[in-house]
């Protein structure tokens, strides 16, 4: 099933809104912005990740410096699924953010 432009924007809003709250909840030093559907996560270090989205193909794109990848949208099992590796959003994001903060985050809701 093809995703709308509503309904991609909806999830991938939802998306952010939710990540920025996991992170607002932790004891993480992470400065976020999010503007224009751009979510940019800067570390202490100053590395940066930065989710955005890519409505003509609808997906969303992780930029971090292990490299950029696209996720499509998995509606059978409701997740953010990487184009190249199958991987969900969420084990990514964990694995970059552990590696940027060493904390672990719970990111299954993502």
């Amino acid at each position: 099933m093809s995703l709308s432009n509503s309904q991609f924007h909806d999830l991938v809003d939802a998306t952010q809104r939710n990540l920025e709250d996991i992170i607002d909840n932790s004891d993480a030093d992470i400065d976020i912005e999010n503007s224009a559907g751009i979510l940019t996560l800067t570390f202490a270090n100053q590395n940066q990740v930065i989710l955005s989205r890519q409505e003509p193909l609808k997906q969303l794109w992780l930029a971090d410096r292990s490299g950029g990848f696209h996720f499509d949208y998995d509606s059978k099992h409701a997740t953010w699924r990487c184009a190249s590796n199958q991987q969900t959003l969420a084990q990514m994001l964990a694995s970059i953010l552990l590696n940027h903060t060493q904390l672990e985050f719970d990111l299954d809701s993502l």
